[in-house]
């Protein structure tokens, strides 16, 4: 049996087309794999608590104090949902050019030494590998080509994170111009859905 690990970030509850895409690409999942089993994480929802003075020490040292320990335990949690994975689907808009806070401290917890990475002479490796992610990145203005893709610092940025515990098996599937108005917004959403079809049958053709 696979399992998904589902991670939504967007704070625009039902508007949001982040998370209307992450429903279709989960539905469709469970459509060719129906005994999946589905973890779910709304980072918007149970907001995951930024790193402070009180608490860092419990993801990137020892944890000694009561505030630390619980912030070990939660690290503990959320990168045992992300080794036990078989495919990370993430739902990331773009707010202001870049992730959600949101989803930015997620990443703060599971970026742990020992646990998702490693150091050596050699460099950082990550530990985390076999996976496959999906990206749903949702975009008010248009960020794939031309002037404004300069400005996108939320797939390079995402991609990164990623890569560096192992997990380079990642697709973005993006819609985008959703700001451009109502026929733009639903086209968006309908071409992302077809690019989410597409793939996923291609996967699963691939693994027959």
């Amino acid at each position: 049996m696979s399992q998904v690990l589902v991670l939504n970030s967007s704070l625009s509850g039902e508007a949001s087309v982040s998370r209307l895409l992450v429903a279709e690409t989960v539905s469709q999942l469970v459509a060719r794999d129906p005994a999946a089993k589905l973890v779910f994480r709304d980072l918007a929802e149970t907001e995951i608590p930024h790193l402070n003075p009180r608490t860092v020490a419990g993801v990137r040292a020892t944890a000694s104090t009561p505030a630390e320990t619980k912030a070990r335990a939660l690290s503990d949690e959320l990168i045992a949902e992300l080794r036990a994975a078989d495919t990370i689907v993430i739902g990331a808009p773009m707010y202001n050019f870049s992730i959600p806070s949101t989803l930015r401290t997620w990443f703060d917890h599971v970026l742990r030494a020992g646990e998702t990475f490693s150091y050596s002479e050699a460099g950082p490796k990550g530990l985390l590998e076999g996976k496959r992610v999906i990206v749903v990145e949702s975009r008010g203005g248009l960020y794939s080509e031309g002037p404004a893709q300069a400005l996108d610092f939320q797939e390079p940025y995402l991609r990164q994170l990623l890569g560096f515990i192992g997990l380079t098996d990642v697709t973005f599937v993006q819609a985008e111009k959703i700001g451009y108005g109502p026929d733009a917004r639903a086209a968006a959403i309908e071409g992302a859905k077809a690019r989410l079809a597409d793939l996923i049958a291609r996967d699963l053709s691939q693994a027959a």
